[in-house]
C-alpha cells in the first residue's frame, strides 16, 4: 500500500484529536490550529484525489488490519477524495470570511470551544465520506449533529438557543429513524460493512425473501437522512439556525452539513442497497415529489422574507429540493446532476452568506431589507459577490447554477413519467429564484433618498462605507468564492466526468 493511501484515515484522526487540543488553548491559538488542520487535510485530500485518478480504481483501508466482517473499513475512490477536498476548501473559506464576526459575537473565553466544534464537524464529515461501515456512519452522524448544534448556540442569544433546540429535536428524530433502518437492515443481512450488505441484498432481491423488511429499512434510512438534510417539509428548524447563528456557522451549516447527509444517502443507494433495488422500491418517487415541493415552497417562503440572511436560508430549502429531485429521477444522469448541485450550492450559498455579512457591515450591522438599500455602493466587493451568487442561484450562464439546472434538465429528457414535472418545476423555481434574488440585487444598488440615507429602519445610523483593506480576510474569502463559482461554471466538463467516474467506482 502506498503511503498516500493512509491519508484518509489520518485526516479523520487529525481533525478528531484537534478538537480536544483546541479545548486547552486560548481562542487565538485554537484558531491557528484549526486553520492549520483544515489546510493540511485539504492538501492530503488533494494528494489522495491524484492517487485515485492515477490508479483508476477504489481501494479499501483496513483499520486495525482485521478483515471483514470483523474489522472496520475505509473505502476511497475518486468521488470520495474529491468531495473531501471540496469540503476542506469551503470550510477554510467560511472560517476565513467569518473571523471578524466570531470575535465580536462569541465570548472571548469560549472562542476556543467554537474551534472544538468545527474540528469535530470536519472529522464527522470526512468519516461520512470515507467510511465503508454503516454503524460507523451513524456514530459520526451523531457527532455531526452535536457539533452543528454547538455551532448554532455558541452565540448565546435567545434566538440561537431556540434554533439549536429545534435543530436538535428534528435532527434526533432523523437520527432515530436512520438507526432503526440500520438495525432493520442488519437483522435482514447480518452485516454492517457496506460491501457485505450489498452482496446479501442482491441475494435477497434475487430470491424475493425479506422484500418488505428490506423496503422498510430503505424507507427508514431515506426519511431519516431527508429530515436531517432539511428536505421540505422537514425544514422548520433551518431559517432560524442559518439566520441567527454566527456567519461562519451559517455558511458551514448550509454548505456542508446537509451535504454530508446527502452524500451518505447516495452511498446507501449505490453501495449498500444497489440502485436497481432502490429504483424498484419506489422510494425515489417519494423523494422526487418532496424534492419538487421543496423547490417551489422554499422559494415562495423566501419571497415573503424581510430579513436577508433568512431569505438566503429559505433559498437553501429550495436548493435541497433540487438535489432530491435529481435523486428521484432514479438515473445515473440524475445522480450526477444532484452531486454537481451539491458542489454548486456549497460554493454559492457560502458566497451569499459572507457577502450578506459584508452588506450588513455597510448598513449599521442590520440585514433587514429596509437597511441594506444602497449597500452595494457602500461595500462594493460584497455587492459584486452577492450579485454573482444571485445570478448563479437564478441559473445565468457562466455561473455554476446554470450548469446544475442544465444537467437536471438533460437528466429528465426522455424520462417517461418525470420529464414534464421536472421541466415545469425547474421553470417555476427559476422564475421564483429570480423574483427574490434580483429584487435584492436591485435593492442593494438603489440609492436611498437624501433625507433617509443616514438612518435605518430602527433609527440606527447606517451608510458606512467599507473598504477592502478594512476586512482583508473577508475580502479574500469573497474573491476566492467568486473564482470558485466561475471555475465550476466555466469548467464543468472535467468535473462532470470526475463525478461520473466516481459513481462508477461506487458499485
Amino acid at each position: 500500500m502506498e503511503f498516500v493511501q493512509n491519508f484518509p484515515f489520518l485526516s479523520i484522526i487529525l481533525s478528531l484529536f484537534a478538537g480536544p487540543l483546541c479545548s486547552v488553548l486560548n481562542g487565538k491559538w485554537a484558531r491557528r490550529v484549526n486553520t492549520a488542520v483544515i489546510s493540511i487535510i485539504g492538501i492530503m485530500s488533494t494528494l489522495v484525489l491524484g492517487n485515485a485518478i492515477s490508479a483508476g480504481r477504489p481501494y479499501v483501508y483496513l483499520m486495525g488490519h482485521f478483515p471483514a466482517p470483523w474489522g472496520n473499513e475505509i473505502r476511497v475512490g475518486i468521488l470520495e477524495a474529491f468531495m473531501a477536498c471540496f469540503f476542506c476548501v469551503i470550510m477554510l473559506l467560511c472560517m476565513l470570511g467569518g473571523i471578524r464576526e466570531r470575535e465580536a459575537q462569541i465570548e472571548e473565553g469560549k472562542q476556543n470551544l467554537y474551534y472544538v466544534m468545527v474540528n469535530l464537524l470536519l472529522s464527522s464529515l470526512l468519516a461520512l465520506i470515507y467510511t465503508n461501515d454503516l454503524f460507523t456512519a451513524y456514530v459520526f452522524v451523531e457527532i455531526n449533529t452535536i457539533s452543528a448544534c454547538g455551532l448554532i448556540m455558541i452565540r448565546q442569544t435567545g434566538r440561537t438557543f431556540e434554533a439549536a433546540a429545534r435543530y436538535m429535536i428534528m435532527s434526533l428524530l432523523g437520527s432515530g429513524l436512520l438507526l432503526l433502518g440500520i438495525c432493520h437492515l442488519y437483522a435482514v443481512t447480518g452485516h454492517l460493512l457496506m460491501s457485505n450488505i450489498r452482496q446479501q441484498v442482491q441475494l435477497i432481491a434475487a430470491t424475493g425473501q425479506y422484500h418488505i423488511s428490506l423496503m422498510v429499512a430503505l424507507g427508514l434510512m431515506s426519511v431519516g437522512l431527508a429530515i436531517k438534510s432539511a428536505l421540505y417539509p422537514f425544514h422548520a428548524w433551518l431559517p432560524d439556525a442559518y439566520g441567527y447563528s454566527t456567519l461562519s456557522s451559517s455558511a458551514i451549516l448550509s454548505s456542508l452539513v446537509s451535504k454530508g447527509y446527502i452524500f451518505l444517502l447516495i452511498k446507501i443507494f449505490y453501495r449498500v442497497v444497489g440502485f436497481e433495488v432502490v429504483r424498484e422500491s419506489r422510494v425515489v418517487n417519494v423523494l422526487f415529489v418532496f424534492g419538487i415541493a421543496g423547490m417551489i415552497m422554499g422559494s415562495v417562503s423566501a419571497i415573503g422574507e424581510g430579513n436577508l440572511r433568512r431569505m438566503i436560508a429559505y433559498s437553501s430549502v429550495a436548493q435541497i429540493g433540487y438535489i432530491y429531485m435529481g435523486l428521484g429521477l432514479a438515473t445515473e444522469a440524475g445522480s450526477i446532476a444532484s452531486l454537481y448541485h451539491v458542489l454548486s450550492h456549497g460554493a454559492t450559498k457560502s458566497l451569499l452568506f459572507v457577502a450578506a455579512a459584508g452588506l450588513a457591515d455597510a448598513s449599521g450591522g442590520s440585514d433587514r431589507y429596509g437597511d441594506i438599500t444602497g449597500a452595494g455602493f457602500r461595500n462594493r466587493l460584497a455587492g459584486v459577490a452577492f450579485t454573482v451568487g444571485s445570478l448563479s442561484m437564478v441559473g445565468m450562464p457562466v455561473f455554476s447554477g446554470f450548469i446544475s439546472k442544465l444537467l437536471f434538465a438533460q437528466a429528465a429528457v426522455g424520462h417517461t413519467h418525470k420529464m414534464l414535472p421536472t421541466v415545469i418545476a425547474l421553470a417555476i423555481s427559476t422564475v421564483l429564484n429570480a423574483v427574490y434574488f434580483m429584487k435584492t440585487v436591485i435593492r442593494i444598488y438603489t440609492r436611498k433618498p437624501m433625507g433617509l440615507s443616514g438612518m435605518g429602519s430602527g433609527g440606527a445610523e447606517t451608510g458606512r462605507v467599507v473598504s477592502l483593506s478594512e476586512q482583508p480576510a473577508k475580502s479574500a474569502a469573497l474573491v476566492c468564492f467568486i473564482l470558485l463559482n466561475l471555475i465550476l461554471g466555466l469548467n464543468s466538463d472535467p468535473i462532470v466526468r470526475l463525478i461520473q467516474s466516481g459513481i462508477e467506482m461506487f458499485e
